[in-house]
């Protein structure tokens, strides 16, 4: 997808940039808001100079870890920037980890110092962290610029665990830049735009994609914890701050489109929708178009990489496709069609991990994503499972995406997920965790029989669990670890 010599091009030009000094550009606009406060870009870029001196002051120096453990507020961008200014590696944990989560983080990374909320220093005391107060950082004298170069460590972003303990993904100034401006020219993000921004700054969805493109573009953002009722609120003012676009995860736009099915507003003057992080239902994305005005574009990424293949803002947006690359990325399928990446905004390797390291790239340096893809005649990607996620039934290979798609279609189907449950029989039982849809009654043999007249008879599930909720991380992905049968749960 995309020519070397190309790519080699574009990659160059990315990668040449420094975050702190390109993140923090001046300007009186409104760049921020959240509630009634708001900051320009003058604001920030003095505040945050000021966190960074007093990091300095503290004796943060350039390349030491400085760990970020708060919701997601306004002063969570500050200490961010204030962090990267002192030329810091900052290490954001999810605000909803305990102090076991925590404690594994902070033993990998070892920050010198966490910035918290009250409630979270709590768990840092415990733990004999040291920790500032995020709503009241220590201040000073600006250091001077640190000297960095694009590959010089910017944060390291710790996977979401879903299969094994987190590694933490070190990603540099170049790359971050990479990903930000790949974003801009893609989704043809400007400085007229304000984004409705509700996704967890701790994540690259929120930092990555979120923060870094509304800074680099010059455009804003309105920070707000996710509610329906809160984004169409944003995106239905009738002021200038009113918002154009919103960026969001399939279990965002389901809650969305819930509410709107009874509360009907007219959003067709929002310029973009963008959707990620998990797969986005086919029946969601005509839910969607029908009542936001326009499907979301959907897109892929990974906390090593960033955002690295959207649909196209002018289309076609497809269905179950995630696109082409961003500019600069290159994507190809390796053994069991796994999608392999390389470019600029591509990590380079896991923190103080150099087996995990050396088993994540091919020889030729491609990043190997465990993600199992397939890549259409017009050149788009769709992703149909994870390799970890396989299921061997009777011998044959099972990726339960590609059951999940043929179950999201029945009407009796609200949301399912399919796992491989042990079987003396069959090695694996494919075994379909439903949760059933309030508008029609759900007969498990009349499902199976659904999916047998579509799918061959190995893939369709032998078994259907009826369950409340799929269990799912902070980012909305479910955690098949996590699905039991009622056997495995007594």
């Amino acid at each position: 997808m995309g020519s070397r010599e190309d790519i080699e091009a574009v990659r160059r030009s990315l990668r040449s940039g420094i975050l702190p000094v390109e993140l923090l550009p001046g300007g009186k606009a409104i760049v921020l808001g959240s509630g009634d406060r708001h900051v320009t870009r003058d604001e920030l870029r003095a505040q945050a100079e000021q966190v960074a001196g007093g990091l300095h002051d503290l004796g943060v120096k350039p390349g030491d870890r400085v760990g970020l453990y708060s919701a997601s507020h306004l002063d969570w961008v500050i200490a961010y920037l204030g962090a990267q200014r002192a030329g810091a590696c900052v290490v954001p944990m999810n605000p909803d980890y305990h102090s076991a989560e925590v404690e594994h983080i902070a033993g990998n990374a070892e920050p010198l110092i966490v910035i918290a909320d009250a409630e979270r220093a709590k768990v840092l005391g415990g733990l004999g962290l040291r920790s500032v107060d995020v709503h009241d950082p220590p201040r000073g004298v600006p250091p001077p610029m640190p000297n960095l170069t694009p590959e010089s460590p910017a944060a390291i972003l710790y996977t979401s665990g879903t299969t094994g303990r987190p590694k933490g993904a070190v990603l540099d100034h170049g790359g971050l830049l990479a990903q930000a401006r790949g974003a801009i020219e893609m989704w043809r993000w400007t400085n007229r735009d304000i984004l409705v921004h509700a996704l967890p700054l701790f994540h690259l969805h929120g930092l990555g994609m979120g923060l870094h493109g509304t800074l680099l573009s010059r455009g804003s953002a309105t920070l707000i914890p996710f509610s329906p009722q809160a984004v169409v609120a944003e995106l239905t003012r009738n002021d200038a701050k009113r918002g154009t676009m919103f960026f969001g995860v399939p279990a965002m736009y389901q809650r969305l489109c819930d509410w709107l099915d009874e509360n009907p507003v007219d959003l067709s003057h929002v310029r973009l929708f963008v959707s990620g992080s998990a797969p986005l239902p086919p029946a969601l994305f005509e839910r969607c178009e029908r009542l936001l005005g326009q499907p979301p574009v959907e897109r892929y990424g990974i906390t090593e990489g960033g955002i690295v293949v959207t649909n196209p803002y002018d289309g076609p947006r497809q269905p179950g496709r995630v696109g082409i690359p961003f500019p600069g990325v290159e994507v190809m399928l390796g053994e069991k069609d796994e999608v392999l990446l390389k470019g600029g905004q591509v990590f380079k390797g896991y923190w103080r991990n150099e087996a995990a390291t050396k088993e994540s790239f091919t020889p030729d340096g491609f990043f190997k994503t465990a993600d199992v893809g397939e890549i259409g005649d017009d050149g788009t990607l769709a992703i149909r499972g994870r390799l970890k996620e396989l299921i061997i039934s009777g011998g044959f290979n099972v990726y339960p995406r590609e059951v999940e798609l043929v179950l999201e279609t029945h009407p009796a189907v609200e949301e399912v997920a399919v796992a491989g449950v042990p079987s003396e029989a069959w090695g694996e039982e494919v075994t379909a965790f439903v949760v059933p849809a309030k508008t029609h009654p759900l007969v498990e043999s009349e499902l199976i029989a659904f999916a047998r007249e579509r799918l061959a008879t190995y893939k369709c599930p032998r078994r259907i669990v009826l369950i409340e909720q799929l269990p799912r991380n902070a980012m909305g992905k479910v955690e098949r670890s996590r699905l039991r049968t009622p056997e495995q749960a007594s």
